[in-house]
């Protein structure tokens, strides 16, 4: 086993993470990581472009009620096949898992369109940052995956980018590996095809991704918004007031284990729904929180495309 740097024989340190070529590297990619990165340029830019005018269609085919938008709605989330060339996920062996690809458009649709319609209406969800807080079953490895998969072609051009500026891509006995991935045009807002060479690695080609675009956890996971935000609305609401006038709050861990207040998105859903009634935006409140609390990883800032 080698890492990019390792296997390329390409000295560091490089603007791409450089992961174990043969293998799943548990890490993965966060869109709110990339939102607040803002960098490389223009690729950041592009990606975050990407996601956000995917879910805003996908948010007007459910708003306009009109049978033949629900039905594109529904089609535009069934083009998320695993994309493996960037060597992350959670395979165990190798790096060409399964993944939930087949499956999983249909349940974000389903939970899009039943259990956070309010949410969607009211103009609440509008990133796809913010589905892993909400929908079952979509946590760092789907949104990984969904994520790598909107921003392919800015990921792509980045990845040229780089062989352009590492000759030992090319050179030694290397060379690159021609192919044509679907990828999300925010232009159209719809589906395309692009053609990339990428680097190949024992006869499979290479995704690079920019520093710090991808995690071992999400930052905004459903867990976080949980024990943050969730719970912080939870004591306020269940405070009593002193004599003295002090606020006396329960304590997270005992107020959890009250009922309807346990960990899971269920509890995530009704709490923000409940907020909203009192002109409380708990998923405004996280994203400041984790904005707040993000700390930026070294990377290239004049890093633009060659």
């Amino acid at each position: 086993m080698s890492t990019i740097t390792e296997h390329f024989n390409i000295p560091g340190p490089v603007p791409f993470i450089d992961l174990d070529v043969a293998i799943d590297n548990r890490l993965f990619v966060d869109p709110h990581a990339v939102r607040l990165m803002k960098t490389p340029k223009p690729y950041a830019d592009d990606a975050v472009h990407c996601i956000d005018t995917f879910l805003t269609e996908i948010v007007r085919c459910i708003t306009s009620g009109n049978p033949a938008d629900l039905r594109r709605g529904e089609d535009l989330l069934q083009h998320f096949k695993e994309p493996w060339e960037t060597r992350m996920g959670m395979s165990k062996r190798g790096f060409r898992g399964h993944g939930g690809a087949e499956d999983i458009g249909s349940a974000i649709w389903k939970a899009l369109t039943e259990d956070l319609i309010a949410l969607v209406h009211v103009g609440i969800l509008r990133q796809l940052d913010e589905l892993p807080m909400f929908v079952e079953g979509v946590d760092r490895d789907i949104t990984s995956d969904l994520t790598t998969r909107l921003m392919f072609e800015p990921l792509g051009r980045f990845t040229e980018a780089m062989v352009r500026q590492y000759p030992e891509f090319t050179t030694n006995g290397n060379g690159t590996k021609r192919v044509t991935r679907p990828v999300w045009n925010p232009t159209t807002a719809d589906w395309d095809e692009a053609t990339f060479d990428l680097p190949s690695a024992d006869g499979r080609p290479l995704l690079l991704v920019p520093n710090g675009w991808a995690r071992p956890t999400l930052l905004m996971s459903a867990t976080r918004f949980y024990e943050k935000t969730i719970l912080d609305f939870a004591q306020i609401e269940r405070a009593v007031r002193a004599s003295n006038g002090t606020l006396i709050k329960t304590p997270k861990e005992l107020l959890g284990k009250q009922k309807g207040l346990g960990p899971g998105r269920s509890t995530n859903i009704r709490l923000t729904l409940q907020a909203l009634t009192q002109d409380e935006n708990l998923v405004a409140y996280f994203k400041a929180f984790v904005d707040a609390k993000f700390d930026r990883p070294d990377d290239d800032d004049d890093l633009v495309a060659a």
